[in-house]
């Protein structure tokens, strides 16, 4: 903050107000001592990064989305860490499941109690990701009571975006197939997009993210008919 201070020579707290107002628009992170910028634009990364990151976050949410989903649904779970921890949310449910990861379904499995469905065709190393014209095929085949699915980035402005295409076809069909909607996202994603666009926020019904989120987004959520939870 001193550094800062120096370099522009205004007040610390005219430095602390000014950083706090570009937290707020989702532009930076305020770390101690200073701030950090924010990767405003989502890109493929190794699962291994992907599932190590914000893993307390993505737990709360999962228990957030545990709540949204009753006994006996029929549900579409999406690719992705998050989605994982979704599932072991709900081991032991009653649900039959649409599984768009072999990961999510190994986890789901640890019980009896949920019916279990893989769209087969390809399925991508190590994020177990399944695609291909098999998993858009299985969805038009299905009809969900209730979607959870992810995003790489979900800017109110560019709407829901994903880093490759075969993603984006594959949300879309899974935003077709179900009568509700949920996004399970971290707030660090509500402020960057991606290449490729599947949806809007007219598409959700409801949005399951972290206080740190942005209020200007939120609200931009809200405004648009989304309910939003705050995993704590």
């Amino acid at each position: 903050m001193d550094s800062l201070a120096s370099l522009t020579g205004v007040s610390p707290i005219t430095i602390r107000r000014d950083l706090a107002d570009l937290e707020g628009q989702g532009l930076l992170k305020r770390v101690h001592g200073g701030a950090v910028a924010i990767d405003l634009r989502g890109r493929p990364l190794p699962y291994s990064l992907r599932s190590a990151e914000n893993a307390e976050q993505k737990a709360a949410i999962a228990q957030v989305v545990a709540t949204i989903i009753a006994d006996d649904m029929s549900v579409v779970l999406d690719n992705g860490s998050t989605m994982v921890a979704v599932a072991e949310a709900l081991v032991g449910r009653p649900i039959t499941a649409m599984c768009l990861s072999l990961r999510t379904a190994v986890a789901l499995g640890e019980s009896d109690a949920p019916t279990l469905v893989t769209p087969g065709g390809p399925v991508t190393p190590v994020s177990l990701r399944c695609g291909g014209a098999a998993a858009v095929a299985a969805l038009d085949g299905f009809r969900a009571d209730v979607a959870i699915m992810g995003a790489c980035s979900a800017s109110p402005v560019h709407g829901l975006t994903v880093t490759t295409h075969e993603d984006a076809q594959i949300k879309k069909s899974i935003v077709q197939a179900s009568a509700r909607v949920v996004l399970a996202a971290t707030g660090d994603k509500l402020v960057r997009t991606s290449s490729f666009r599947f949806g809007t926020m007219d598409d959700l019904d409801d949005l399951v993210t972290t206080p740190d989120a942005p209020e200007s987004a939120l609200e931009e959520f809200r405004a648009a008919g989304v309910i939003v939870h705050l995993a704590v």
